[in-house]
């Protein structure tokens, strides 16, 4: 099994012409992301992907993370490619230089937090919470508190952890019983237990600053009575230096199916009366602060899809030219033919790759419309961009997630029975994969976020832009005619079918309150195809550009426009054909008794 190679170029392509990085390095702010430092960045960046993290991958499948007394242990290896990760600079690449990060556009942060997942997805983790700990410091902390910790979060030296689950208390966070008890200096006192805290505990890091939702005396019910508080390790000295021992503790690991090395920890805080908390932002508005840390998260979650899809991929191509089985038409005679020359191999192979450089094209785009919308010239602008970039968050992380699981399987099967070998390593892929598509907020979640709030986000205007942009490129396609002309049809057949279901989804879902509910999965499923195909094809419009502009990298070009013309003749139709589970209804979904349903 070959280590992972970042795929560059593509990154390169699709940061240029999807995400628009000269116009990024316009803003404020970026006018040091030139091209020639995203080159450097992206090329160093592989380096460190494949050399030290890849090759960590599987052995950290096998060994795992351990806890003995309290103490977590993660693979051998580990803790030296984090301190590697911290001195090279990744961690804070996209933080603000204030506080000593290195100011990049998240659209590049994109690209090298795929490298990171796709070369070892359980070490991504730790740095991928950090950032939204980040985030959330910075957006809702009073000035000491982002004074305290940001510049540590920032280097690595800290790492950080999200806490909202309880056993009782899942999707449901307003559940939760976590306790927090004023306390005369002004801090809290944090009670009560969490499960599922990825990283919740490891050597790796000097201090792990804990982000922990719990309610206060009075607090009301639900998630209006929620709060946030930052719950260090060990305390830290108003010097900075790190103090006594925080009552808290790892009382166990999780046993998964996947991402082994990652600790998954059940913690439990204050179990000796003392664990100190501060409160982060306002007292009950826990959830606002939780979910800047949580949005931040769901994009990751869904670069974490498109990773695990391309390096499932990668191995599966590998595979594919090496093994030799029948005898493939147009092949020498009296050879076996490598299977990646059999008409259904080639089918599932274009398939992953078709719906991985979608996914690309989308995760990119969701960063840069974040730049836009932090770093835009002008109020309106921010607005435009902050409202797509909340359009296209639910998308990102169902749709590359759902594909995550769905290409990891299908590299399973190229692999033939030796897929079904722990040997290969590539069901590695797929039992890291099934866990994305669940935590962060599940799909049925994402979907239903997608239909009962961003559908009607800001009166509509968001998906009114992505309607617009989707028919600028069904006339751009049809202007550039020959083979561009028939992608034209098939993504205005889409466009349309799509525009459809959501005037369906307008219509009914305020008069039938399982309307919307029983068609957002499928609806989600038809939105982001869609999409994918409206972005696959602005990528085959401009390398058509470019290779009339007489551009060199022909092949590479001339691949583009193929793998678009297949996202639109086998993929795309799949999206069309949503539009009548999603117009369904809910009808047959509660016709059967529950109790019939285990009949």
């Amino acid at each position: 099994m070959a280590e992972y190679s970042a795929p560059v170029k593509d990154m390169r392509f699709v940061l240029d012409n999807i995400a628009g990085l000269d116009d990024l390095s316009k803003l404020d702010g970026f006018a040091h992301v030139e091209g020639d430092v995203v080159d450097a960045i992206l090329e160093e960046a592989s380096k460190f992907a494949g050399n030290v993290l890849s090759p960590l991958n599987k052995p950290g499948d096998l060994t795992g993370s351990h806890v003995k007394d309290g103490v977590v242990t993660t693979p051998p290896g580990w803790k030296e490619a984090y301190q590697g990760f911290v001195e090279g600079g990744w961690n804070g690449i996209s933080a603000p230089e204030e506080y000593d990060g290195g100011g990049l556009p998240q659209a590049v942060t994109m690209a090298t937090l795929e490298m990171w997942n796709a070369a070892n997805l359980s070490f991504a983790l730790c740095p991928l919470l950090t950032q939204g700990a980040i985030e959330s410091i910075r957006a809702h902390g009073t000035k000491e508190q982002q004074d305290k910790y940001l510049k540590k979060l920032v280097s690595g030296e800290w790492a950080a952890t999200m806490n909202l689950t309880e056993s009782q208390a899942g999707s449901d966070v307003g559940a939760l019983r976590s306790k927090a008890e004023p306390a005369a200096d002004g801090s809290w006192r944090i009670s009560g237990q969490k499960i599922f805290i990825t990283y919740g505990d490891h050597e790796m890091s000097e201090n792990i600053i804990h982000l922990v939702l719990a309610r206060t005396p009075g607090a009301p019910a639900g998630t209006r009575g929620i709060s946030l508080f930052i719950v260090p390790k060990y305390l830290v000295n108003d010097n900075g230096t790190l103090g006594a021992r925080n009552d808290l503790k790892c009382v166990s690991l999780e046993e998964k199916i996947g991402i082994h090395a990652s600790p998954t920890a059940v913690m439990s805080y204050g179990d000796n009366g003392n664990c100190v908390g501060y409160l982060l932002g306002e007292e009950n508005k826990g959830m606002a602060c939780m979910f800047t840390m949580m949005n931040s998260a769901r994009l990751g979650v869904g670069v974490q899809g498109l990773a695990v899809a391309e390096r499932a991929y990668q191995q599966a191509v590998e595979y594919a030219r090496d093994r030799r089985q029948g005898q493939a038409p147009g092949m020498p005679k009296g050879e076996m033919t490598p299977i990646i020359h059999h008409a259904d191999v080639r089918r599932m192979l274009m398939t992953m790759r078709a719906n991985i450089e979608a996914m690309r094209c989308l995760i990119y785009l969701n960063g840069a419309c974040l730049d836009r919308a932090h770093h835009g010239p002008d109020a309106e602008t921010r607005e435009i961009a902050m409202g797509m970039a909340e359009l296209l968050t639910p998308l990102s992380k169902a749709w590359c997630t759902d594909l995550g699981v769905e290409i990891a399987s299908t590299a399973v099967q190229v692999h033939g029975g030796m897929g079904f070998v722990e040997e290969t390593g590539v069901g590695q892929y797929y039992r890291d994969a099934r866990i994305l598509p669940i935590y962060e907020g599940t799909n049925g979640i994402q979907a239903l976020d997608l239909v009962g709030r961003k559908l009607g986000l800001r009166g509509g205007e968001p998906v009114k832009q992505m309607f617009a942009d989707m028919q600028e490129t069904v006339k751009g396609l049809a202007a550039a005619g020959d083979e561009m002309a028939a992608m034209s049809l098939q993504l205005n057949l889409a466009v349309s079918a799509l525009k459809d279901a959501t005037d369906w989804l307008y219509s009914n879902a305020p008069n039938d309150p399982h309307a919307a509910p029983a068609g957002a999965t499928p609806y989600l499923r038809m939105f982001a195809t869609t999409v994918g195909g409206h972005l696959l094809a602005k990528s085959a419009l401009k390398a058509k550009a470019m290779l009339e502009g007489g551009a060199s990298d022909t092949d590479f070009l001339k691949a583009k426009i193929v793998t678009a013309r297949f996202f639109m003749g086998q993929i795309l139709p799949t999206a069309t054909a949503l539009l009548g589970p999603v117009t369904e209804g809910p009808e047959t979904l509660f016709a059967i008794d529950e109790e019939l349903l285990s009949a």
